[in-house]
């Protein structure tokens, strides 16, 4: 048989090999009808004019998101598909962490002051909640389908979240049609709704924020500042656009090193299982370290227990060099994305605490350090 694999994706050669004829190809020439099983990524089209007639049987996605895949049209056609729900949750974490921390610096806030409004509260959102909990703000939750499954009080309506949200952060699938559709859910009218001063954040798919309306929302400060790692038109982003924001990135929020070999052996499991193959329980063995210290001293002398934390956070990722390589090469979007560096999350580092609290000490083990005893 023969398996074709997103040439992008890490962690994988010469593991499936024993097994299978294996090809990895570019993304976008990864829907090869020669194939019995594809491993892709969300730059493989995978619908009719695709794989009609071919003799793909099962798609493994090694990501989150999968409205690359005609989902309907493959299940009516015989075609097998999987995600891989939850598998850089930790890495998107992460990623609202440090520009949340980012921007407390920048502009002077106090988190336990501030109320964060989590659109989309599935494995990602949920993880983004518990962070916010775990600095300190206040926390409110919009995801209609938990909703209705769930009933109770935990959920808000997504206009009185914006209306009281100091940030609001999106993690919901793009949905082009039906009850829960997301396209264009932030459009002119629902930016107008922000309160004065607030910041909004989008790291899922670009096209749930209308970008042209974003814009106008930022030139005419509507709101104070917006953060994208997910823009309509990828990789041909909105130059403009990119100049108005505070931080902007080449959707890469989920694209830490562990994120991705979640997600890789989430896609190796799932297609071993299909076919038969022993490796449903394989993971990868060779997750590189990053470039900056995976053991660190964090001393809180003089600081507030807010800047520890962000201190922190901040160690473990350098956000605004992604910004940086962005703003100046946007031409290159998807060679970033190729060739990331790489960065591990919050669980992959030890922390040895020095003159800090109980109680910060404990914040940082909620968040995912591991804590040096002395």
């Amino acid at each position: 048989m023969k398996i074709v694999i997103d040439d992008k994706i890490p962690f994988i050669k010469g593991v499936l090999e024993p097994y299978a004829d294996v090809a990895y190809l570019p993304g976008a020439e990864c829907a090869d009808g020669r194939a019995d099983a594809l491993i892709t990524r969300t730059r493989t089209k995978c619908n009719e004019t695709t794989l009609k007639d071919t003799s793909v049987k099962f798609i493994a996605t090694a990501t989150i998101g999968y409205d690359h895949i005609d989902t309907a049209w493959c299940e009516a056609n015989g075609i097998t598909w999987t995600n891989a729900p939850g598998c850089n949750s930790g890495s998107v974490r992460q990623y609202i962490g440090t520009v949340l921390s980012t921007l407390a610096g920048r502009y002077g806030y106090r988190f336990r002051d501030m109320t964060l409004g989590v659109v989309g509260v599935g494995n990602v959102g949920s993880k983004v909640a518990r962070l916010g909990e775990a600095l300190g703000m206040t926390v409110l939750l919009n995801d209609p389908p938990r909703e209705r499954r769930e009933g109770g009080n935990a959920f808000v309506p997504l206009n009185e979240l914006i209306r009281r949200s100091d940030v609001v952060t999106l993690h919901v699938p793009l949905n082009r049609s039906g009850e829960d559709c997301t396209f264009h859910l932030f459009d002119e009218a629902r930016l107008r709704g922000f309160r004065q001063n607030a910041i909004l954040i989008n790291s899922s798919r670009g096209e749930v924020t209308d970008n042209a309306a974003l814009k106008n929302a930022l030139k005419a400060k509507t709101l104070k500042a917006a953060v994208l790692d997910v823009w309509e038109n990828e990789p041909d982003i909105d130059r403009e656009l990119l100049s108005l924001l505070d931080i902007a990135t080449p959707h890469i929020a989920g694209y830490s090193a562990d994120g991705k070999a979640n997600g890789t052996a989430m896609s190796v499991q799932a297609l071993s299982s299909f076919f038969g193959f022993p490796l449903t329980e394989w993971r990868p063995d060779n997750v590189p370290a990053p470039l900056q210290p995976l053991q660190f001293t964090l001393n809180g002398t003089g600081k507030t227990p807010q800047q520890c934390l962000c201190e922190a956070i901040l160690h473990t990722y350098p956000m605004m060099n992604d910004d940086s390589r962005l703003r100046n090469s946007p031409e290159t979007f998807e060679k970033q994305r190729g060739a990331y560096p790489i960065r591990r999350e919050f669980e992959a580092f030890s922390v040895q605490p020095e003159n800090l609290s109980s109680a910060t000490v404990e914040q940082l083990r909620i968040l995912g350090f591991n804590i040096i005893q002395k």
